[in-house]
Parts: C-alpha cells; sequence; structure tokens
C-alpha cells in the first residue's frame, strides 16, 4: 500500500523559499505571480493494512512540525 502526505506551511507563516521562488521568476520574466508557498510531498511505501490514523500518527510525530505546518493524506 503507497500513500502520499503533502505537507505545507500553514496560512500566515511566512515562506521565505516561497517568496525567493516568487521573486525569481519575476526576475525570468513570468509577470503575475503574486505569491507562491513551497511544501514537500512525502512517499510512503506501507504494509498492507496500515491505517489512516496511524499514518497520521507518523505525520504528528516526525513528518509535519505541526506548529507552523499543515498535512494532508492522500491514499494511492
Amino acid at each position: 500500500m503507497k500513500a502520499r502526505v503533502h505537507v505545507m506551511l500553514k496560512t500566515g507563516v511566512l515562506d521565505p523559499q516561497g517568496e525567493a521562488v516568487r521573486h525569481a521568476l519575476g526576475a525570468l520574466g513570468f509577470e503575475g505571480v503574486n505569491g507562491v508557498r513551497q511544501g514537500k510531498v512525502i512517499e510512503l511505501d506501507l504494509a498492507d493494512g496500515t491505517k489512516e490514523p496511524q499514518i497520521a500518527q507518523m505525520c504528528e510525530k516526525l513528518l509535519a512540525n505541526t506548529v507552523i505546518e499543515s498535512y494532508r493524506i492522500e491514499l494511492l
């Protein structure tokens, strides 16, 4: 079984990497990009029968810093 975890900074948390990407796109001539938020995607190859609450525990304990990041689990 596979799962994909999408981790993003919460709204209101400064995103210096996203801002650097937005600035670089402008420097390359791409106009109209008003904001960029950068996150990460983690793909997990799990044993069959792994339940979503167990994946959520993985996120809460290691994969996401839940003080400043939110996550979304996608079962594949």
